[in-house]
């Protein structure tokens, strides 16, 4: 996708929102894989049960790579000054990753034109997963 950051956004302004998954367990093996997080309790079963787990469940680095995709897919990535994320809950094998942006503050700082970004990750029942904050710049 083409990224259109809207160089006149305001507060109160909505991203467009970005969904993933459902997650599967193919999907948390090549996210293994790539993030280089081996960590069984992602992908082993046997494991996750011993844990005290029902299943497996998702790398939360995995939700947080949804929401920097809904920030991509709006503005271009040297845009991005800034991302800090909250893991808030699991996310589990057959959610969707409902991912959803709000500008909150536009402001001046180092030179540059500026906009503070709301982000959720949310299942889709409504579940908040993550929660976060982006700073932008309006190019």
């Amino acid at each position: 996708m083409d990224a259109r950051m809207n160089r006149d956004a305001r507060p109160g302004d909505a991203l467009p929102g970005f969904t993933a998954g459902p997650v599967t367990r193919h999907a948390l093996a090549l996210y293994c894989g790539a993030s280089g997080d081996h960590n069984p309790i992602h992908v082993d079963l046997d494991f996750a049960r011993s844990a005290g787990m029902d299943d497996v469940f998702a790398h939360g680095m995995l939700s947080a790579a949804y929401l920097a995709r809904l920030l991509t897919n709006w503005a271009p990535q040297s845009a991005l000054r800034e991302l800090a994320v909250r893991f808030v809950a699991i996310t589990h094998v057959g959610d969707e990753v409902r991912c959803t942006g709000q500008v909150v503050e536009r402001c001046d700082a180092h030179g540059e034109t500026r906009l503070r970004v709301r982000l959720d990750a949310r299942s889709q029942g409504g579940e908040l997963r993550l929660s976060g904050v982006a700073v932008l710049a309006v190019a």
